[in-house]
Formats: structure tokens, C-alpha cells, sequence
């Protein structure tokens, strides 16, 4: 039984029990865990901005699927599912959302801002696109270094029309660098509608200027996400340079936790969560197939929510960091 402890084995077939359940596992974590810090948010514990992960769990987890331990993740504010999948610890990033010296970061960076060398994963940056030109380089540095590896570069539909994103895509595709820009299209940005804000709303194509291939993927689909992730990745480790997929996904909750989602036509919200779940249409192919049982999912569910409470239960015990800690991190001498 998968326990959402790591990510799906890039060998395992797609179909195969251990793939869906690891799937399932690792998607319900990341539930479990932005609604519990949802929680801690309105009790006070997590201030400042925190921007929940909740309906947009398929892509992340079937992106990562298809990646190796020598790649990079860099990603955007809306940050913790994307950690969970990277294999950090939930505790280090609770304690982070609370700002608190057993977290990533010591409690100095929050929600936006923690990083984990170990895992590769770069941040977590609050400026929107700000982490493009970031991950552009750092896939610079992987064909430089010539280490094999590649940069996995999310952003959202409210990230495309800026500037740099343009900059970023065509020094891209002129040295050919190895990016994948995974466009999270959750549709509403901070608030206005793709449609209101987009002239050309097919953001896969973003890259046609500049001759990078993009392709649109159901995001609240795991195993489509996966499938499309395994064959950006085998275009860019190939040599054939950057590759663009667009997500169409969906949040449930706000921007933030301050945004009360008002702009949203009646209904949307429901149908999304009946029809489109990505935990509950996975659930029913795992069933269904035989995979698994009710029970055993059922089991799995409230390990998961005893992981993320002691998570909490961590996030809450750990101290606040030193005021020492405000000269530390500055400076580092290469």
C-alpha cells in the first residue's frame, strides 16, 4: 500500500497497482495537508499569505513522476504541494508555514520562500514569474554542467503575459536548454478570468514565436499529467531544448486565504468538485480495477491525517527562531 511517503517509480508500468496507489497516496497528502494549514491559518499559527494547493494536486504529483533525482523543481508562491511531491519532509514545511526554527528555511522565508538543497527544489518565490528567469537559468546550469539534468519551471495563467516569460522562452529555445514550463492554467489568476485577461487564452502556444512546442494536458487527470511529463521529459533529454505543457486545472479554495473567490460563476466550484476531483476519479479507477478497497483507501486516508497532525503537532512544539538568526543567510563567500 502506498503510503505518500515518495513519488511513483518512473519504471513501474502506468497501469500497475503500485503506480496508481503511489499516485493516490501522494495526492492525498497534499490534501490533507493544505486543508489542515488552511486550519492553522484561521487559528493564527500560519500568518502572512499562504496560498492553498487544493484541487490542482494531479500536477504536480504526475509531473514528478517523470523527472530523476538529478533535476530541479522551482515553482511559484503557491508552493507546498509542490514540496510534499519533491519528497520534503511535512513537518519541516509546517513548521515553515508557521515560522518557526524547525523549518526549511528556520522560520525566515514562510510560505513562499523555503528551499531544500537536498531535493533539488529552488523555491518558492513570491514575485509573479520572477521564478521563470530563475529556472531558465538553472536549466543553463545543468546543460553547462553537463550533469544530465533537467529544470521542471512551473507558473500560472497569471504569469504568461508578463515580460520575462517571453525573455525566458526565447533564450531557451536559442541555446536549447533543458526547461519544461508547466503552465498551472488554474483560470483565474489573482482573480480575473483567463478569458478577461488573454488575448490568445491556448497558452501552450505561448512558445510558437520562439519554435518551442507546447501541448495542452488535463490537470486534474494524474495519468495524463504523468504521460505528458514522460514525453516533455524524453524531448528535452534528448537535446530538442525547452518544451511547454499547459495544465488546465483547477483551485478550490481563493487566490489566498484572504480571497473569498466571489468572481467565480455560480456552480463552477461543485461541478468541478463532482465531476473533475483528481483524488476522487482516481479513487474510482483504483476500485473499480481492483487495485484497491474501500477500506484500504479508506485506511490509507486516516494515515495520511495522522502524518499531517503530527506535522502540525511539530510545527507548534518548534521554537520561534532566534533573533540571531536575522544576520545569518545574508552573505555567503563562494
Amino acid at each position: 500500500m502506498a503510503t505518500g511517503k515518495g513519488k511513483a517509480k518512473a519504471g513501474a508500468p502506468p497501469g500497475s497497482a503500485e503506480r496508481l496507489l503511489t499516485f493516490y497516496g501522494d495526492m492525498l497528502l497534499i490534501r490533507r495537508f493544505e486543508e489542515r494549514a488552511g486550519q492553522l491559518y484561521g487559528m493564527g499559527v500560519i500568518a502572512g499569505f499562504c496560498h492553498l494547493y487544493i484541487g490542482q494536486e494531479a500536477v504536480v504529483v504526475g509531473m514528478q513522476s517523470a523527472v530523476g533525482p538529478k533535476d530541479s523543481v522551482i515553482t511559484s508562491y503557491r508552493d507546498h504541494g509542490h514540496m510534499l511531491a519533491c519528497g520534503m519532509d511535512p513537518k519541516g514545511v509546517m513548521a515553515e508555514l508557521a515560522g518557526r526554527a524547525g523549518g526549511y528555511s528556520k522560520g525566515k522565508g514562510g510560505s513562499m520562500h523555503m528551499f531544500s538543497r537536498d531535493k533539488r527544489f529552488f523555491g518558492g518565490h513570491g514575485i509573479v514569474a520572477a521564478q521563470v528567469p530563475l529556472g531558465t537559468g538553472i536549466a543553463f546550469a545543468h546543460k553547462y554542467k553537463g550533469d544530465g539534468g533537467l529544470c521542471l519551471c512551473y507558473l500560472g495563467d497569471g504569469a504568461v503575459n508578463q515580460g520575462q516569460v517571453q525573455e525566458s522562452l526565447n533564450m531557451a529555445a536559442l541555446w536549447k536548454l533543458p526547461a519544461i514550463y508547466v503552465i498551472e492554467n488554474n483560470r483565474y489568476a489573482m482573480g480575473t478570468s483567463l478569458e478577461r485577461s488573454t488575448a490568445n487564452t491556448e497558452l501552450y502556444r505561448r512558445g510558437i514565436a520562439f519554435d518551442v512546442p507546447g501541448e495542452p494536458v488535463d490537470g486534474m487527470d494524474v495519468l495524463a499529467v504523468s504521460a505528458a511529463g514522460e514525453a516533455a521529459v524524453a524531448h528535452v533529454r534528448a537535446g530538442q531544448g525547452p518544451f511547454i505543457l499547459e495544465m488546465n486545472t483547477y483551485r478550490y479554495r481563493g487566490h489566498s486565504m484572504s480571497d473569498p473567490a466571489k468572481y467565480r460563476p455560480a456552480g463552477e466550484l461543485a461541478e468541478m468538485r463532482e465531476k473533475h476531483d483528481p483524488i476522487e476519479r482516481l479513487k474510482a479507477t483504483l476500485v473499480e480495477g481492483g487495485f484497491a478497497t474501500e477500506d484500504a483507501l479508506a485506511k490509507l486516508d486516516a494515515d495520511t491525517r495522522q502524518r499531517v497532525s503530527a506535522a502540525a503537532e511539530f510545527a507548534q512544539q518548534s521554537p520561534e527562531p532566534d533573533p540571531g538568526e536575522l544576520w545569518s543567510d545574508v552573505l555567503f563567500e563562494a
